[in-house]
């Protein structure tokens, strides 16, 4: 009876389960479709007129120029899906010449393997970027991760295109780790599956500790009552009294009903 209850819950917990899998499943998929049609529009941004676009080009970066990322008042670099998110990018010229900012941008990619790209986050152009020589400057970046991309540890890579004297160069000004969290959600889909069945593994740890006290409980009551050593004390007993006006007084009668 308790192995067919057991049964019978388990079946119900998958019943319970099944919804979220499919939704999970499906959002999957989503991400997928949304990465495909990322790729195929990653020239779109904001870019001026009069800006040069540097494409997917790799260039340099240049001897005497420094940069530095901040997340600010976001230490934990939470990024919310689908929410534009603030970074302040930090250039440091200690050349000779002015450089002159030409754009900003990055891409997501998977922290194990940067080949496999996420997503091409947006192109922020500066048309008036300049940065003269032995000084610095911070210009602001404001990007936003795909709403369908799944919650989780991804790597943000952020470049900066430059020119002095007319030649271009890139610096890459971050290279780590962001959490993306889903919006306004407490919870996501994964943890509510994960504490439904937590519970579930309870309920059956406390239906099998049940089942073994109950178990051991019968045990106990069947067992036969024992009766040691009467025996032998009647014996004792009889050769302790032999001789004794009791036994005289026993055989009498004994022998009177006879």
């Amino acid at each position: 009876m308790e192995t067919k209850a057991i049964r019978v819950f388990l079946f119900a917990l998958l019943l319970i389960a099944a919804p979220f899998l499919q939704v999970a499943r499906g959002e999957s998929d989503s991400e997928v479709d949304t990465s495909e049609t990322v790729e195929e529009s990653s020239d779109l941004g904001i870019v001026g007129e009069d800006v040069q676009d540097f494409g997917d080009g790799n260039f340099s970066p240049a001897p005497g120029v420094d940069t530095i990322c901040v997340f600010p008042k976001n230490s934990a670099k939470s990024v919310t899906a689908g929410e534009e998110t603030e970074l302040l990018v930090g250039l440091k010229n200690d050349g000779e010449s002015s450089l002159n900012v030409i754009a900003i941008k990055a891409s997501v990619h998977l922290p194990f393997d940067h080949n496999l790209l996420v997503q091409n986050l947006t192109a922020q152009a500066f048309n008036n970027g300049s940065v003269p020589a032995s000084a610095q400057a911070t210009f602001p970046y404001i990007f936003a991760v795909s709403k369908f991309l799944q919650p989780g540890t991804f790597d943000l890579v952020g470049t900066v295109y430059y020119e002095i004297d007319q030649q271009p160069y890139q610096s890459t000004f971050y290279n780590g780790t962001i959490e993306v969290v889903e919006a306004g959600a407490f919870l996501s889909i994964e943890s509510v599956f994960l504490v439904t069945l937590g519970f579930a593994l309870l309920v059956l740890l406390g239906l099998w500790i049940h089942g073994q006290i109950q178990h051991l409980s019968k045990k106990t009551k069947r067992a036969p009552k024992v009766e040691v050593g009467t025996r032998a004390t009647d014996a004792s007993m009889d050769e302790w009294l032999q001789g004794t006006a009791y036994t005289q007084s026993l055989n009498k009668s004994s022998k009177k009903k006879k």
